[in-house]
């Protein structure tokens, strides 16, 4: 994903409390929100479809993070 000696790119972040830390007392909160980072994506895509691919991936991982589930058994999957 990065380039040579750099770390990878973020290409996406889910910003909020996963449903799996939420308590009784969850509420009165902003929503939470995840973020697809255009750049990124397109500078490691060569096609169209790998574009798509990539954001399908992406998306895929950080809905997972919104259900608190880490990134280990997602990359297992083939996702993140």
């Amino acid at each position: 994903m990065g380039g040579r000696g750099q770390p990878p790119a973020t290409l996406g972040i889910y910003e909020g409390i996963p449903l799996t830390e939420r308590g009784h007392y969850y509420g009165g909160v902003l929503p939470d929100r995840m973020t697809i980072y255009r750049n990124p994506t397109l500078r490691i895509c060569d096609t169209v479809d790998d574009v798509i691919d990539e954001v399908h991936i992406t998306v895929v991982d950080e809905i997972a993070h919104y259900f608190g589930i880490d990134d280990a058994p997602v990359h297992e999957l083939g996702y993140g």
